[in-house]
């Protein structure tokens, strides 16, 4: 069901991989709701996955460029306000990886360049598109950016490894940044804390689909898909939530609040 919550609003939307990702769903959102933006991802991400069909989808082009590079988010800023014809209105931030998971190494035994390396794609890149969004002055007042986050930010997940640091690095870039530019540009920056969703990204966490059963019996309201955050993220993008920043918003059926459920005692008690 369309609301027509972004008609007339121009964005980019980082991150879209395949049809799995929180960003794909998003952008396919965004476009039913009215929305206008330019896709774009790193290009070793981008062959891996099948932005071309999402672009031709929603009638969008794609500005390859690497987060962690100033010189292309630059580029990618200008580019964006040529084709949009003007200031954005939303930005999307859905960028994460640890070399040190996909590896296999262990929290206790880092290869320190790849941590640098994660941290600089999960979280220094969020400073960075922000940084440059502010300094070109492209974002209209009111305008709204979201980043997505996991509650290992705040909690201890052993399997999620150094992406836990790099989420709470992310969530406070978002505070600090948060406020200059609703300060200075009337903008506001949020974070979204989504429940473990089987992106390709998050099922290459070791034990994931074990995590994934234990979240969904935990929660009330069960895990939260991808396209129910793609729902949520539209509301932040739009007029709705003008006074909402500074947040890391939970979206996770309730799991965040949660000490144990029934169902989670009921399995320890047949043991």
């Amino acid at each position: 069901m369309s609301y027509n919550l972004l008609k007339g609003k121009k964005g980019i939307i980082f991150g879209a991989l395949d049809e799995r990702s929180i960003a794909w769903k998003t952008a396919e959102r965004v476009h039913e709701e009215g929305g206008e933006f330019v896709l774009t991802n790193a290009p070793i991400a981008m062959r891996m996955g099948t932005i071309n069909q999402l672009a031709e989808k929603t009638g969008s082009q794609i500005i390859p460029a690497d987060a962690t590079s100033v010189e292309d988010l630059e580029n990618l800023v200008e580019k964006s306000m040529e084709i949009l014809g003007g200031k954005l209105d939303f930005v999307l931030h859905s960028i994460g990886m640890s070399i040190n998971v996909r590896k296999g190494r262990h929290y206790t035994d880092q290869k320190y360049d790849w941590t640098q390396k994660g941290t600089d794609v999960s979280a220094m890149s969020f400073h960075k598109v922000m940084q440059t969004l502010y300094k070109a002055d492209a974002m209209n007042e009111w305008g709204s950016i979201v980043a997505l986050t996991y509650m290992a930010a705040q909690r201890v997940f052993p399997d999620y490894n150094d992406m836990a640091d790099n989420k709470a690095y992310l969530e406070s870039i978002a505070r600090s940044f948060g406020y200059f530019f609703g300060k200075d540009k009337k903008v506001r920056v949020n974070t979204i804390s989504q429940s473990p969703t089987p992106t390709t990204a998050g099922s290459g966490v070791k034990g994931f689909d074990g995590f994934f059963s234990y979240a969904d019996e935990m929660s009330p309201l069960g895990n939260a898909t991808a396209l129910e955050c793609a729902d949520y993220t539209i509301t932040l993008f739009s007029d709705l939530t003008k006074m909402v920043t500074l947040q890391n918003l939970f979206h996770d059926g309730g799991f965040s609040n949660m000490g144990v459920s029934a169902k989670i005692m009921e399995a320890f008690m047949k043991e």
